[in-house]
C-alpha cells in the first residue's frame, strides 16, 4: 500500500512540458476544468499523475533537486536518452550501472525538473 501511486510535474510553461513528456514517453494529458489552477491529468502505462503551472519560483540551476524525484522505467535507455536530448532535455547525471540490477541516469526536462531513467538489466556492471 505504501507505493508511489501519483506524481506531479510543475512547469513554468505547461504546454512545453506537456509536449516534451508526450513525445518522449507517449503520455496522454487531459486538461482538468473547474480548478482554480491550470492542471492536466497525466495518463501513463503505470502510475498516473498531474502537471501544473509552477506555483513558486523555479530553483536556480546547480542548486540541486528540491523535489521528490521519480524515475521512469524504459525498454531502451540509450534510445530514450537520445529522444530526451532531441526534445530539449539535458543530462544531469550520465548513465551508470547499478550492478546486477539496471542502467540508471538523470535528466532535466525543458522546465528544469530532474527525473530519472532506468533500464532493467541484471548484467549491468
Amino acid at each position: 500500500m505504501n507505493n508511489v501511486a501519483y506524481f506531479e510535474i510543475q512547469a513554468d510553461d505547461p504546454e512545453k512540458a506537456l509536449k516534451f513528456y508526450s513525445e518522449i514517453f507517449g503520455w496522454k494529458f487531459t486538461k482538468q476544468e473547474g480548478l482554480p489552477i491550470d492542471y492536466w491529468q497525466v495518463a501513463t502505462d503505470g502510475s498516473n499523475g498531474g502537471l501544473l503551472k509552477r506555483p513558486a519560483k523555479r530553483p536556480d540551476p546547480q542548486q540541486g533537486t528540491n523535489a521528490f524525484v521519480c524515475s521512469v522505467q524504459v525498454e531502451d535507455f540509450d534510445e530514450t536518452a537520445k529522444k530526451i536530448l532531441q526534445h530539449g532535455g539535458i543530462v544531469a547525471l550520465p548513465k551508470f550501472a547499478v550492478p546486477g540490477k539496471c542502467w540508471q541516469g538523470y535528466f532535466l526536462d525543458t522546465e528544469g525538473n530532474t527525473f530519472g531513467l532506468f533500464q532493467v538489466d541484471e548484467k549491468a556492471s
